[in-house]
């Protein structure tokens, strides 16, 4: 489903800029709705006025509230547990890569500097979500629709 966002938690703006256009580039039709900590990030989710996001990508180094901080919040709310959450982010520090993954995120990516090895690391993440709706992971209408490139969740 085209109308369900992704929420982008990411402190610096250029990266930000580049998640967006590299998703705009791949067609991703999803909105893309962009707080820049962990706990604007917590406001939005907790905000049951708000869409709920169908994934949340998630920077590790932030102000206030970190990623893996924030991984902790979600993953210990029954509301927003079954979200998926892909660690995007420059930490190659194996404490966060493992703490994540202990945290329960689906994925954890390395952004690269390189613009098209971007765009590559957004098409991972995209085709790994559209396999997963294959495999019976979503039940959404939208899932495993050809040539579809949104994300959506259950």
């Amino acid at each position: 489903m085209q109308d369900e966002p992704i929420l982008l938690v990411e402190d610096d703006r250029v990266d930000a800029m580049t998640v967006k256009r590299a998703m705009h580039d791949l067609k991703i039709g999803n909105p893309v709705v962009h707080v820049i900590n962990g706990e604007e990030a917590l406001t939005y989710l907790k905000d049951t006025a708000k869409p709920r996001p169908c994934l949340i990508l998630l920077d590790v180094n932030m102000p206030r509230m970190n990623g893996i901080e924030l991984l902790q919040e979600v993953k210990a709310d029954r509301n927003l547990k079954t979200i998926p959450v892909v660690m995007l982010t420059t930490s190659t520090n194996d404490r966060d890569i493992i703490r994540s993954f202990h945290l329960s995120a689906a994925g954890y990516m390395i952004k690269p500097v390189d613009y098209k090895q971007f765009v590559e690391t957004i098409r991972t993440i995209d085709a790994y979500w559209r396999l997963s709706r294959r495999a019976g992971v979503c039940s959404s209408p939208a899932c495993g629709q050809a040539g579809s490139a949104v994300v959506s969740c259950a």
